[in-house]
């Protein structure tokens, strides 16, 4: 049987990370084949990728399965095609230093700075703009294409997707949810003796908003293990553990984290959170988490990401690229550990699955909006997705996820209203700006809005 044809365009993928994930995925890939069209309004990174993506199909068993191409319009790119991948940096990173060093001279401290507070609804001010304007071209030249996006905030960007293009098939994909199982797969091991051999094993409910998920159920073939998971907190709280299996990792890298919060609201809740801890701490009042840097360091296990790290992971990611072009390095093949070729698998007619995925609520989150993304299980098969009923939360965690809801709900509202005012108001209603009186969290607003004001130019104002 010949293998499936498909037409990918990739909008973004500049900072390669990504991209090059995708790329071992397909070229590892059985059952299709086909064409990724890359757009990027940095032509010299899309005419790297094409050439390192050519690389990697090249070194794939049985020869070159894709073409890669650099396309230098957005029409031509998306023209016929039956997916379009989005990963867009919203800005650059003097913008993201402006979103997480700013309300840092107010007191609030955001480890990330992409998903809420008062990072989170900066950059959502950038990305709305961006993805009303994707919608809005895949409305006109590929309207039946599937369309996954993985750019933060997740929630804003896929809702804004949707609000422009009521129509759009299009969904979120985020890997917080596999960290946690294999922090299961890591307390199963610690506790019981017992080995899973990949993470696939471990199954999970999940259900809440992205980076605010949270786990209902969870088992190992026959083994419940929120009981292995209660013992296990029990025993690392106030210690912390890396399920990578490196002593202090929060210590090194910033990435890494102690899961010492994840511990705490299980124990508080009852239910495990399914994200990770840096993530987590920017849901939740200043006070329980981010009071210091100091405090989320000793006493939580987990460090802020400066805006200089990534300067430095950028300047060598792309040093990598060069070094990839040039031959000095080659590409090693192997799974990234991420999803989205396996869903378009499914998609175009493989095996179906059952995945973490964030989609409009059509009911699969009871007592939430409709229409409202939320993060749940859902069924991948040929042409379609089934959100999957979730497991209703404790009402106390409700209460900290409908907070959040309501707030991406009322901006995108503001958003497309393009009322800087009512984006205001969503804006002062975070838990993380709450803590600020009015005055100061408008001076702080204000000074944001400046920094960034030639990506809001028109369209905010």
């Amino acid at each position: 049987m010949a293998d499936k044809f498909l037409k990918i365009a990739y909008i973004g993928g500049g900072s390669r990370a990504w991209a090059r994930k995708l790329m071992c995925d397909l070229a590892i890939s059985e059952d299709i084949t086909g064409e990724v069209r890359l757009y990027d309004i940095d032509k010299g990174a899309a005419n790297d990728n094409r050439a390192i993506g050519n690389k990697i199909s090249e070194m794939a068993e049985g020869g070159k399965k894709w073409n890669y191409v650099a396309v230098d319009d957005i029409d031509n790119a998306l023209k016929g095609c039956d997916a379009v991948i989005i990963s867009v940096m919203p800005g650059t990173l003097d913008e993201m230093a402006s979103d997480v060093d700013v309300p840092m001279s107010y007191g609030i401290y955001q480890p990330v700075g992409d998903t809420v507070g008062a990072g989170g609804y900066l950059r959502a001010m950038r990305c709305v703009p961006m993805f009303r304007f994707f919608a809005a071209k895949i409305r006109e030249n590929c309207p039946s294409a599937w369309v996954i996006n993985y750019t933060n905030p997740m929630t804003i960007c896929t809702r804004t997707l949707y609000e422009e293009f009521p129509d759009i098939k299009a969904f979120g994909c985020c890997h917080e949810v596999f960290g946690t199982q294999e922090l299961l797969a890591a307390a199963l091991k610690d506790v019981c003796g017992i080995e899973a051999e990949s993470r696939d094993e471990i199954k999970v409910d999940v259900c809440g908003i992205n980076h605010f998920t949270w786990i209902t159920k969870a088992y190992y073939k026959d083994i419940d293990l929120f009981e292995v998971f209660e013992k296990f907190s029990d025993k690392y709280a106030g210690k912390g553990f890396c399920a990578n299996g490196k002593k202090e990792a929060w210590l090194s890298n910033v990435f890494d984290c102690g899961n010492c919060i994840k511990f705490e609201l299980f124990r508080r809740y009852g239910v495990i959170p399914a994200a990770g801890d840096r993530h987590l701490s920017e849901f939740m009042p200043q006070k329980w988490f981010l009071e210091s840097p100091e405090t989320a360091l000793e006493k939580w296990k987990f460090a802020l990401t400066p805006v200089s790290w990534r300067r430095q992971d950028l300047k060598e990611r792309l040093q990598e690229t060069k070094d990839i072009l040039s031959g000095k390095k080659i590409v090693k093949l192997g799974k990234s550990g991420e999803e989205g070729v396996k869903q378009l698998k499914a998609l175009f007619g493989s095996d179906g699955f059952v995945t973490n995925i964030n989609m409009p609520n059509k009911g699969q989150m009871k007592g939430y909006p409709t229409g409202a993304i939320v993060e749940t299980n859902g069924l991948f098969g040929l042409n379609g997705i089934t959100p999957l009923l979730a497991n209703p939360l404790p009402d106390e965690v409700n209460s900290l996820v409908l907070r959040h809801v309501y707030n991406q709900e009322a901006f995108i509202k503001a958003a497309f209203r393009k009322s800087i005012d009512k984006v205001f108001a969503v804006y002062v209603n975070d838990p993380q700006v709450a803590s600020l009186d009015f005055s100061a969290a408008r001076e702080m607003f204000d000074k944001m809005v400046a920094n960034t004001e030639k990506y809001l130019k028109g369209y905010w104002f």
